[in-house]
């Protein structure tokens, strides 16, 4: 397949240096379906930047043919890979401002619908054309008025990746197994991408808070067709999710092609690459509500003790860990009992096992929405 490879220069925080984006395109520009892929947007997690180098080589290789177009975005934070501090880097967050890299994009839905009010119509598929250059000169007009490095970032990420029918922004978790975030909207449509990755963990929810990247891909859609009604059809024209590729360590050439290999798959499903890619496979396990995940906090600083495997299915009120206070007295008084607050399945655990109060332990994907579970869903 034919690539082209473009670089994208970002604002320098500094004199004398300089940053880019660099992005692989496959496929003529004005063909669909267009699928967008990132990796690194938290700069440190790095199975993604690696499942895209092994996609990169796969289309490379031209076995299929390409019927779409595909963009890959490998390292799509290199101002987070350049933070780095005594030998670790803090790629999550801006040292500039603090500000979290997949948070803050910006909700267009509004400028976008006062944009095109009055010229849609019953035909789904020009309305879909029209919010689509709509968004686009929306993003082309603010990135030229944008200041800031992260700003800038963002909305170039965003004038990438906001025309795309497929756009997936790929990250891990701390210890953790395969896991999706998706919007509620979407479903059940795009039950075939987690069931193609064999991920066992879904979690819907059209508004998770913070606006992280994948949400302001989708859910300008949902809020036009809202706001417009049934005469204007407006579909969901952008699947867009957020996949998280296991753990920190979880970075390897056997994984990662196999990762790769799923993807590829996956868009042939989608009609993007030509090709064969099998039956959609069965669901690993029913998509759950983000409202349903229990993130388990530490009350007191200790060591943690994890008492069930990675993966369990748990119960609530079912002991998962202890927390150990190596100071104590009493060595038998130091130690907390740590349990479920819901039944489902424990996705994700801390990798340093000494924490502090209020930090998260444990994430648990419960099948019902938990009191108290609303506004900012995500940990930050």
């Amino acid at each position: 397949m034919t690539r082209i490879v473009s670089r994208f220069p970002l604002p320098p925080m500094s004199l004398g240096t300089e940053r880019y984006l660099t992005v692989h395109a496959f496929g003529d520009p004005e063909a669909r379906p267009k699928a967008y892929l990132q990796a690194g947007l938290h700069a440190g997690e790095l199975p993604g930047l690696l499942v895209l180098h092994h996609l990169i080589r796969r289309l490379d290789a031209g076995e299929d043919p390409l019927l779409g177009q595909v963009v890959i975005v490998p390292v799509a934070n290199p101002i987070g890979q350049s933070q780095v501090l005594r030998g670790h880097m803090l790629g999550r967050t801006s040292m500039a401002d603090g500000s979290n890299f997949n948070r803050e994009y910006p909700d267009l839905a509004g400028a976008v619908g006062d944009m095109v009010d009055g010229r849609l119509g019953p035909d789904a598929a020009v309305n879909t054309a029209l919010i689509r250059d709509a968004l686009g000169e929306i993003l082309a007009d603010r990135a030229a008025r944008s200041e800031g490095e992260g700003a800038y970032l963002r909305l170039t990420l965003m004038r990438l990746a906001h025309d795309a029918d497929v756009a997936l922004d790929l990250h891990c978790d701390d210890e953790a197994g395969f896991h999706v975030y998706l919007a509620d909207h979407l479903w059940p449509d795009a039950a075939d991408l987690p069931a193609f990755l064999e991920s066992p963990v879904t979690m819907l929810a059209d508004e998770s808070g913070g606006n992280p990247f994948d949400e302001a891909l989708s859910k300008p859609w949902l809020d036009l067709r809202n706001r417009f009604g049934a005469a204007t059809p407006v579909p969901s024209a952008c699947l867009s999710a957020t996949v998280e590729l296991r753990g920190m360590a979880d970075v390897g050439d056997a994984l990662a092609e196999e990762d790769a290999d799923r993807l590829y798959r996956f868009l042939q499903h989608r009609g993007v690459i030509g090709g064969d890619p099998g039956p959609v496979p069965a669901l690993a396990r029913p998509a759950t509500p983000l409202a349903g995940m229990e993130i388990v906090k530490a009350p007191l600083p200790g060591i943690v003790s994890y008492r069930v495997p990675l993966g369990s299915e748990v119960t609530a009120g079912q002991p998962i860990a202890d927390l150990i206070d190596p100071t104590a007295d009493d060595p038998a008084e130091g130690r907390i009992e740590i349990a479920a607050g819901t039944s489902g399945l424990l996705f994700a655990r801390k990798t340093h096992r000494f924490v502090w109060p209020g930090e998260t332990i444990a994430k648990i994907a419960g099948g019902q929405a938990l009191a108290g579970r609303s506004g900012k869903l995500l940990t930050d």
